[in-house]
């Protein structure tokens, strides 16, 4: 994306003419000297300016209104943003249903400049690969590239992993996790090694598990390694609660917190409607509400997955828009709170051990840049130190460290 700097000529009034007129060249002369001439001749006049925090906050006072420090804090073991480049580079590991949903994503947003596609799968990551190329006319200028040579990803801003083993008959959960450590210990190392400087996502389930093991694997700092977490399910909560107010899903603000799966939270209490608290709102009013209702809605957002699958095989649209609205934040330094999987311990009373899970989190080009003080009621917040912990008892048992 590009930097623009904008120059302004503060003192262009009656009693501080910028006397130019005397100093021009010829009109054949070179615009570059020109331009030198009367930025040399009129340097006092001149203003540089570049983006950059408001000084708005400092303006204030001592009592100013600089909450920053206030409303998000930051992870542990972070590092600071990789260096702002021109040119960007995606890379998705998987070129499964998930895999080119994103990949697709990504190219109908103008995300990247360059789009690398990593797969076994020789054939058809080739296939993948033309099938996209052969949509050039439509699309905004990628480069598209695919191999099952790591080294494809050479140079990343973000490398996007929905690489997974499938579940054979009968297999219990944790020998399907177990064996999807093992197939992480080929992708990560040398994604990381290719690419040192990038933001790791993953996609790919158990995401909060997985997510831990890609931050333990690639040996980056924690606000570099992300799960695509509870993005989606707070989707389908806006979507539902929309549905169910009759109002624009945009126009609500609602998160899913927690494990992506059963043990999820769903925040009601900070849910808002157009500004509006919806909780307080109705207890204001006096309008009765069950809150069997409520969990009726959250219980629907659980198995909204699970229908998807029931209904066409797999899911693969609603994530593809989730994890391109990751990179999106991320890649234009948007600094929009998304809730993802990060590294929470230290947050909410979540105290043992290096667990991830989904909390609102402000992305931005340093990956996570902190994690909201989201206030959570005594109920919500017990339920949470709960999906913790039942997500540590599994990181427990593959022996990672």
């Amino acid at each position: 994306m590009q930097t623009f700097t904008r120059l302004t000529v503060p003192s262009l009034t009656r009693t501080a003419p910028l006397a130019l007129a005397s100093h021009f060249p010829p009109l054949n002369a070179p615009i570059t000297p020109l331009c030198r001439q009367i930025i040399q001749h009129n340097s006092s006049h001149l203003s540089l300016f570049t983006m950059q925090k408001s000084a708005s906050a400092a303006s204030l006072g001592p009592g100013g209104l600089d909450l920053s420090d206030s409303f998000f804090k930051p992870i542990q073991n972070t590092s600071a943003p990789s260096p702002t480049k021109r040119h960007t580079k995606i890379s998705v590991i998987g070129a499964g249903n998930v895999g080119m949903a994103i990949a697709q994503t990504i190219l109908t947003q103008d995300l990247a400049d360059e789009l690398a596609l990593v797969d076994t799968n020789a054939n058809k990551l080739r296939g993948e690969m033309l099938d996209l190329q052969h949509a050039a006319a439509f699309l905004p200028r990628t480069k598209i590239l695919a191999s099952t040579d790591y080294s494809a990803t050479v140079g990343s801003d973000i490398c996007i992993v929905t690489a997974g083993a499938r579940q054979i008959a009968g297999e219990s959960r944790l020998n399907l996790l177990q064996r999807n450590v093992d197939l992480f210990r080929g992708i990560i190392p040398p994604l990381a090694r290719y690419s040192p400087e990038m933001i790791l996502m993953i996609v790919s389930n158990p995401v909060d598990v997985l997510t831990y093991v890609a931050w333990k694997l690639s040996g980056f700092p924690s606000n570099r390694v992300l799960g695509s977490g509870t993005n989606l399910d707070s989707s389908r909560f806006r979507f539902l609660i929309a549905d169910h107010l009759d109002v624009n899903a945009q126009d609500v603000q609602a998160f899913i917190i927690g494990e992506h799966g059963d043990s999820s939270v769903a925040l009601w209490s900070s849910i808002s409607v157009g500004g509006v608290p919806v909780l307080s709102f109705l207890e204001k009013q006096q309008i009765p509400y069950e809150k069997e209702t409520l969990e009726t809605i959250h219980k629907a957002v659980v198995d909204s997955a699970y229908e998807v699958i029931r209904l066409k095989g797999y899911t693969s649209w609603a994530i593809g828009y989730s994890a391109a609205n990751l990179a999106r934040s991320i890649l234009r330094n948007q600094r929009k709170i998304h809730p993802v999987s990060v590294l929470a311990k230290g947050f909410y009373g979540i105290g043992d051990g290096d667990v991830f899970l989904s909390l609102p989190a402000q992305l931005g080009r340093g990956g996570v840049l902190g994690v909201t003080n989201v206030h959570l009621t005594d109920e919500e917040a017990e339920r949470l130190r709960d999906s913790a912990k039942a997500i540590l008892e599994v990181q427990n048992q593959l022996g990672l460290k």
